[in-house]
């Protein structure tokens, strides 16, 4: 495990960032994964792999390796953002809690919605389950905590508010985000490359779309 910093922050995710693009375009051996997260750089490795003096654990070979491959890290390194619009039809059977998120925050539903959908969101990391972009930007005036009694499940592709985080469910689970809408796109998709629809550095902005845009996009729903 590789520790970046310790707050949650665009500064730190921007080094988390640069360090991850370092390692991927400079894979070392024995290294099976990288997996990038809020503060921190999970290096996994087949310690039978990893080449050095045999005398010397591999966590330790591991490690100095890590230190020489991340010397003089910039966090201009990290990749161009990118873009991504997500269409979301909010509120309704889709989206159960605007309702309650509205009453929470002594505004209406329409105002939830403008607020949520006119914000660019900045993916920190895909974790939890394949696929889920927990991300930062969400409106101060829309954090929200989390359901006290979770949702056994979840149906997938809802989006939802969790504490000052926003994100999409890609597969149906247990849950306990404000579910505010349901977006028409796949979040992640096995059969595609990549499989996941967002990374982490992604900027995210949704689009809010009405009932009949949703169904001619998901005619099966």
């Amino acid at each position: 495990m590789i520790t970046l910093g310790r707050t949650i922050d665009e500064a730190t995710h921007r080094v988390v960032r640069a360090a991850s693009a370092r390692l991927d375009a400079a894979p070392l051996a024995g290294v099976i994964d990288v997996v990038p997260a809020f503060v921190s750089i999970a290096v996994h490795y087949d310690p039978a792999a990893v080449p050095g003096d045999p005398t010397v654990p591999p966590f330790e070979r591991v490690a100095a390796a890590l230190r020489q491959a991340l010397a003089d890290l910039r966090p201009d390194e990290a990749r161009e953002a990118r873009l991504v619009e997500i269409p979301v039809c909010y509120g309704g059977d889709l989206g159960p809690d605007l309702e309650e998120v509205a009453r929470r925050h002594a505004m209406s539903t329409g105002e939830v919605v403008r607020l949520h959908s006119n914000a660019v969101y900045l993916v920190y990391m895909v974790g939890f389950m394949p696929g889920f972009a927990y991300m930062g930007g969400l409106p101060a005036k829309l954090v929200t905590p989390r359901r006290s009694s979770p949702r056994a499940a979840v149906p997938a592709r809802s989006v939802g508010i969790g504490g000052e985080q926003t994100g999409v469910y890609p597969m149906e689970s247990p849950g306990g985000w404000n579910l505010i809408g349901r977006t028409p796109l796949e979040i992640f998709d096995a059969s595609r490359k990549p499989a996941t629809l967002l990374s982490a550095g992604d900027r995210v902005r949704f689009r809010a779309i009405p009932l009949e845009e949703y169904r001619a996009l998901r005619p099966e729903s």
